[in-house]
């Protein structure tokens, strides 16, 4: 391996270059294949995988040599060349759960003992990393003092380092960024979190949203928080607002159908109190005396 790492750092060759996208956690594959058809000893063939800038070793392949003692800790166990594929000339890398280090530049090289060592197939492969942010969260706007609000938004968990915009849900029009204070940092699985502090004028009412670009994704996610005429009491965010005049119409209605129920009860019981009352008279009959018979002497 030593005389190897010699050989190819004294390279200088224009190898052919590619680029990859991949997600982070997801596996993905680096593509350096000679032409179809292509048929190779694996005893004769030397295959170096590693960072363009950085050179460490990802993987690599040497004839009569099985181990891989020189593989940066951080590509081991993770990076995979098919040995069935070497023989036909496929010397692409498995990489397994892709992390936001792994972007970067990788080296495929791959040379014939048997050719004094030339140079048979070299290869760059640029990989971008992409994650996606979580849906912004918008704080409810409070009031530091009476002439301004302030608005909190942050979304987590994405990557590469986002571009946040407020906006002027009214018209679609951009906020001046001169407004905004951004803090943009790697947590500890190396992915970005971004907080966005927008402070702006107090008016009656506002309509915003704060939308978070992911340009490697083309994704904007936007999330509107919008204030009534209220805010001075209250400082929340107000969504269907019920007008009062509307409250109204709905408490008279309310009110209209008991007293049209409690109508109908009344009726009910003074028809079925008649009905009693009839059922159980049975007329001046009932108590007339029967007059007495008399005989005549």
């Amino acid at each position: 391996p030593g005389l190897l790492l010699l050989l190819f750092s004294s390279l200088r060759a224009d190898p052919q270059e590619k680029e990859v996208r991949a997600m982070v956690g997801s596996d993905v594959e680096l593509s350096c294949a000679c032409p179809e058809g292509s048929r190779f000893d694996l005893n004769d063939v030397y295959v170096y995988w590693q960072t363009s800038e950085s050179k460490t070793v990802v993987t690599y392949h040497i004839p009569q040599n099985s181990s891989l003692d020189n593989v940066d800790s951080h590509y081991r166990n993770r990076a995979l060349m098919s040995l069935a594929g070497m023989r036909q000339g496929d010397f692409s890398l498995r990489l397994f759960n892709v992390t936001p280090q792994d972007e970067q530049k990788f080296h495929c090289l791959v040379l014939s003992q048997s050719l004094g060592f030339q140079e048979v197939l070299s290869v760059v492969v640029t990989l971008h990393v992409a994650a996606n942010f979580s849906v912004p969260v918008v704080s409810t706007p409070h009031s530091p003092s009476q002439d301004e609000l302030t608005f909190t938004c942050t979304s987590i968990n994405g990557y590469p380092r986002p571009n946040v915009y407020w906006i002027n849900k009214t018209d679609n029009s951009l906020l001046d960024q001169a407004l905004q204070n951004d803090t943009v940092f790697l947590n500890t699985r190396g992915l970005y979190d971004v907080v966005s502090v927008l402070r702006i004028a107090r008016t009656p009412s506002v309509n915003i949203g704060c939308c978070i670009e992911n340009v490697l994704l083309r994704q904007n996610l936007t999330v509107g928080s919008q204030t009534g005429n209220n805010i001075g009491e209250r400082d929340k965010i107000t969504e269907n607002p019920v007008s009062t005049r509307e409250k109204t119409e709905v408490t008279w209605s309310v009110l209209g159908v008991l007293c049209l129920l409690v109508a109908v009860a009344v009726a009910i019981g003074w028809v079925c109190r008649d009905r009693w009352l009839r059922r159980s008279y049975a007329g001046v009959w009932a108590v007339r005396p029967e007059p007495e018979l008399t005989g005549h002497v």
